[in-house]
């Protein structure tokens, strides 16, 4: 009996050294699979140059109400720097020439302006304006800028289904402490790395909103882009539907085109 005591005593030390170190390891794996899917899914999504597209911004409220907007968007690639994107409002006409400009940093907190007609002033927006509502549609200031890699870290969780592909589930968790997000969880097929729906999670960590992506088409013959995103707010009831069309890729677009004196001639 006292045999079998000493012998579960030391199973039992044995267990508390290697279970950590064990522990330890899948945790590297997990992290380092998670920033592979993350640098995969960024990597097939480069070298498109450039594009123009039409978007449709629907805004519902929680008793099925709906506003639409109508916008165009500009996205310029800039080697070893980051996006430029411009959001230009073209109706209704209270919100005519109302824009946002993204110059996304790969190493730093993306910088945005915003440009309001009736005041003809462009307006810089810190890290904590960024968690406001865009254009009072459930996607944030901070939710339009590219989710660059180096913004988060990464860890894999699991393999799940989703649609008719199989989709991998992996936390990311934002860099910056000026995020209005605690975390995410990102769908990612596993077929050509596309997104197929996030979960937010707030600073208190509850599920704040979740996108859902669907309806993508293929451009250039290599680049998957989807038609449909809709960001559903589970506090409020509210959700906002981007419906993206007109696609023109490779058009006369350059730097020039990106800066806060552009942004005045969108008049």
């Amino acid at each position: 009996m006292k045999q079998l005591a000493s012998f579960l005593a030391i199973v039992s030390l044995l267990a508390m050294v290697i279970v950590p170190s064990v522990h330890g390891q899948n945790e590297e794996e997990t992290v380092a699979k998670g920033l592979e899917i993350a640098q995969a899914a960024q990597d097939v999504k480069s070298g498109f140059g450039n594009y123009i597209a039409k978007q449709v911004m629907v805004l519902k409220d929680r008793k099925g109400r709906e506003s639409k907007r109508e916008l165009q968007v500009q996205i310029l690639e800039v080697e070893e720097q980051g996006d430029r994107i411009l959001f230009l409002f073209e109706e209704p006409r209270d919100v005519r020439g109302t824009a946002l400009l993204i110059h996304s940093n790969e190493d730093q907190p993306d910088d945005q302006w915003f440009f309001l007609p009736a005041t003809n002033r462009v307006t810089r927006l810190n890290s904590s304006g960024q968690s406001k509502s865009f254009m009072g549609s459930e996607f944030s200031y901070e939710d339009m800028n590219p989710p660059e890699v180096s913004k988060f870290t990464y860890k894999y969780l699991r393999d799940e289904p989703c649609e008719d592909l199989n989709c991998t589930v992996s936390e990311r968790v934002p860099v910056s402490k000026g995020s209005n997000y605690s975390r995410q969880l990102v769908w990612h097929d596993d077929e050509a790395y596309r997104v197929w729906k996030i979960e937010y999670y707030d600073r208190r960590g509850d599920h704040l909103k979740t996108l859902t992506v669907s309806d993508y088409e293929q451009y250039l013959d290599e680049y998957w882009f989807a038609q449909t995103m809709v960001m559903t707010n589970h506090v409020n009831g509210k959700s906002t539907t981007l419906n993206w069309s007109d696609f023109e890729f490779r058009v006369d677009l350059d730097e020039d085109d990106f800066t806060q004196t552009s942004l005045r001639r969108t008049r």
